[in-house]
């Protein structure tokens, strides 16, 4: 599934984006917003596949709003001003909406948000396939290559432009993108809880409602992760009567 948000101060073009997302089964909105400043904490705190942000705002352009955006998602415009789309494709925009936006070019850009997505997925797979057999990865930290092994990781923690790799035994801050190390870890041992923690499914030791407890350390769970993350540490492995 891939999750969306709006941010556009007209009250009928979210409706008719929020109508056009829910005819299709791949999308999923997770949020609206009538400008960009509202939309920040959500950016912050839950993960975001997909935007959909509108140009001519008051206080500040889409454009504008986007370019400060230290990781900002993929992003589909969405304006009444064809003129901007030479700019919006500078900013690496998967696709550019003129309204008023038909349900059939609608699609056409969700289609290439799909592909964007399935593309992805299958290179990370290649990678991980690749990594899996030697169950290690180097990364450098306190001025050396240090070898991490899958099997001591604890969990993995975004920490502004750095990660730390919680292991069994310390802790290694490196200078690494987050997105990185999750693409470095193969998916069925580690699971995404939140958009600054991946853990290692096996050292879970408890759940309790949002956090999940793996030795002294709380990891916090995302509202919108917390049903994924709940199935793939459960399934096959809850015992009831």
């Amino acid at each position: 599934m891939i999750n969306c948000i709006i941010i556009d101060d007209e009250p009928l073009a979210r409706k008719g984006l929020k109508e056009y997302i829910a005819d299709v089964d791949f999308l999923q909105l997770t949020g609206e917003f009538d400008n960009p400043v509202k939309a920040m904490d959500t950016l912050a705190k839950e993960e975001v596949h997909l935007l959909f942000l509108d140009i001519q705002m008051p206080k500040i352009t889409g454009l504008d709003f986007f370019k400060t955006l230290q990781h900002p998602p993929p992003v589909i415009f969405t304006t009444a001003f064809p003129q901007y789309a030479l700019e919006g494709f500078e900013l690496n925009a998967l696709d550019y909406l003129v309204k008023p936006i038909s349900f059939d070019r609608f699609l056409k850009a969700a289609m290439r948000v799909k592909e964007f997505y399935e593309v992805r997925q299958k290179n990370i797979a290649e990678s991980v396939s690749m990594l899996d057999a030697a169950g290690y990865f180097f990364i450098k930290a306190d001025n050396r290559l240090v070898k991490i092994l899958y099997d001591e990781i604890l969990f993995a923690e975004a920490l502004q432009n750095y990660v730390v790799i919680h292991t069994n035994d310390k802790k290694y801050i490196t200078y690494l993108t987050f997105k990185s190390v999750e693409d470095y870890l193969p998916s069925d041992q580690f699971i995404k809880t939140h958009k600054s923690y991946i853990i290692a499914a096996a050292k879970v030791d408890s759940i309790e409602a949002n956090d999940i407890r793996i030795g002294p350390h709380h990891i916090p769970v995302s509202r919108n992760l917390k049903d994924e993350v709940m199935e793939r540490l459960l399934k096959g492995k809850f015992l009831k009567r």
